[in-house]
């Protein structure tokens, strides 16, 4: 259940366990699939790691790094955002916000933001660490916000997307979505194409805006809500819609991937499948990690199935990152996993050595993987081809 108080975070996180058992509520919850040894074909350098601060409150936030200019930018839940050089983890700037940070940062146009579980957004110059502006919305933020030429796209937990100036945060316009009585806890980020804004909500929509105005394109139902009870009507979309040139790709929890059209907003095709982390792309494949932590590929044109990794079962895996010709996920004790892309045999791995979940999906750039944990540690990694 959410709205934008804090006080109800604890029956949020809850939630997720919940629904998760409630879906297959006749059997035995079966534990996290143990790790087990593999044939190692990818070694794992850790080149650099660094410490934000806070504490691992298991709010399922949704702070990861930004690779922006040969930097990278992190935030910590207890308020600090800092800049390091990309390739070698050196310190550039850090700042203490003091707020209680919960999503981003998004970097671009000479910022970097983020944003709190308190709904303020803050603005930083990406060069010094300076603040520029701090403003209120109208929810608490669970989304990283997107940064373009035009302004900043923004979704908030009561079903609002918002468009905001770059010179001041003052908004610009807003459009909201009906917000089912219950939800998973988290949102998904916007997506900008061209001047077209794509937005994912929890009731199974998926929707596009004039990036200049607000004004709707089209409104489109990707995961009809069904069932009888609350939690069987639970169709939330919180991982990023995914574009590439007119076509757009998506999965929800409980409902459906599928690719839409970005013109019409019409449904090219779509299969059954349920997600509450998202997906990837790399060619004429997609890959989606499943609400039971399998990772699967799907083919790009008809969306059928090319093959299952099931290994890391109710691992609580991220979304999906590409790394070359690798796919990487993460998981609840960690644990980073390289996967060969063409058969999904896993290749490699590493523990972070923190024992902290990761639940955002790592950032492959700058020919690394870049993961941050929940208690607020970055690390930057190399998967290389063992010789």
């Amino acid at each position: 259940m959410r709205n934008s108080s804090f006080g109800r975070v604890v029956a949020a996180i809850a939630l997720l366990g919940a629904v998760l058992a409630a879906c297959d509520k006749d059997k035995d919850v079966e534990p996290p699939k143990a790790l087990v040894a593999f044939n190692a074909r990818v070694a794992v350098d850790r080149v650099w790691s660094a410490s934000l601060g806070g504490k691992d409150r298991r709010l399922r936030l949704a702070l990861a790094p930004a690779f922006g200019e040969g930097r990278l930018y992190a935030a910590g839940g207890d308020g600090t955002i800092a800049a390091f050089d990309a390739a070698t983890g050196r310190s550039l700037w850090r700042t203490a916000s003091k707020l209680p940070l919960s999503a981003g940062p998004g970097t671009g146009e000479g910022l970097v933001v983020a944003g709190a579980l308190n709904g303020q957004l803050i603005a930083l110059d990406a060069a010094t660490g300076t603040q520029r502006w701090l403003v209120r919305t109208s929810g608490e933020v669970l989304a990283a916000p997107v940064i373009t030429s035009a302004g900043i796209l923004l979704r908030t937990v009561d079903g609002r997307l918002h468009k905001l100036a770059l010179s001041d945060g003052h908004e610009e316009w807003s459009n909201d979505q009906a917000v089912p009585p219950l939800t998973l806890r988290g949102s998904a980020r916007p997506t900008v194409v061209g001047d077209v804004v794509v937005g994912a909500f929890d009731n199974g929509k998926v929707s596009a805006y004039a990036l200049s105005n607000g004004d709707i394109l089209w409104d489109t139902a990707v995961s009809p809500s069904r069932g009888k009870t609350e939690l069987e009507r639970l169709v939330d979309i919180d991982g990023p819609v995914v574009a590439d040139g007119r076509d757009l790709f998506v999965v929800g929890f409980q409902g459906r991937v599928a690719q839409i059209g970005l013109d019409s907003g019409q449904i090219w095709w779509s299969k059954d499948a349920s997600s509450y982390r998202g997906l990837a792309l790399a060619g004429d494949q997609l890959f989606l990690s499943s609400a039971d932590s399998k990772v699967v590929s799907l083919s790009r044109k008809d969306g059928s199935e090319r093959w299952t990794q099931d290994a890391l079962a109710r691992r609580g895996i991220t979304r999906p990152a590409v790394d070359g010709d690798y796919i990487v996920v993460a998981d609840f004790q960690g644990v980073v996993h390289w996967l060969d892309h063409t058969t999904g045999e896993i290749v490699g791995r590493t523990d972070t050595a923190r024992k902290s979940p990761v639940t955002t999906a790592p950032v492959a750039a700058n020919g690394m993987i870049y993961v941050q944990n929940d208690a607020g540690t970055v690390f930057a990694l190399r998967g290389r081809p063992r010789s």
